[in-house]
């Protein structure tokens, strides 16, 4: 067996704050959502997704993926969603086994009602507190990093 590959002090340094961001930031972006709409931030992932489409449809499956949510607990959270009316499902025409996801109506509402003081926290915690040039390279290592992890089929 080979020797582990260390991080070394630079690697350390990044990778602690990293955990600790990866842990707090949903936590905290969950608190407010949950006080304002009663939901989580994965519901609120969702619905956004949903929203982000021309008919405001997505198949389960790719609604997973988007969200990192494993199928079995977006089923549950689609239900969650769909007895509070702000999601349906819908049979795909093309495969029997697949189903849409629909934003509904009501769904949407909810989002712009909720989405101003979401987008204002997102804000405040994270693009407030970097320069333009720091957004940037957010934003490539972000898309470096699930790269990474899409390309092992876990995202």
């Amino acid at each position: 067996m080979s020797e582990p590959r260390w991080l070394d002090d630079d690697e350390l340094t990044a990778w602690l704050p990293l955990v600790r961001l990866v842990q707090a930031l949903p936590q905290a972006l969950d608190r407010r959502l949950r006080e304002e709409a009663g939901i989580t931030h994965t519901y609120y992932a969702m619905l956004a997704n949903l929203s982000s489409q021309p008919d405001r449809t997505l198949t389960m499956g790719e609604l997973a993926r988007l969200t990192a949510t494993s199928p079995s607990r977006l089923t549950h959270a689609i239900s969650v969603l769909e007895g509070r009316g702000w999601v349906t499902r819908r049979q795909c025409p093309d495969d029997r086994r697949s189903q849409f996801a629909v934003l509904t109506d009501e769904g949407f509402a909810l989002l712009q009602q909720i989405a101003p003081g979401h987008l204002a926290q997102v804000r405040e915690l994270v693009f407030d507190r970097l320069t333009p040039e720091q957004v940037r390279s957010l934003g490539e290592i972000a898309g470096a990093l699930v790269g990474g992890i899409d390309e092992l089929g876990e995202g």
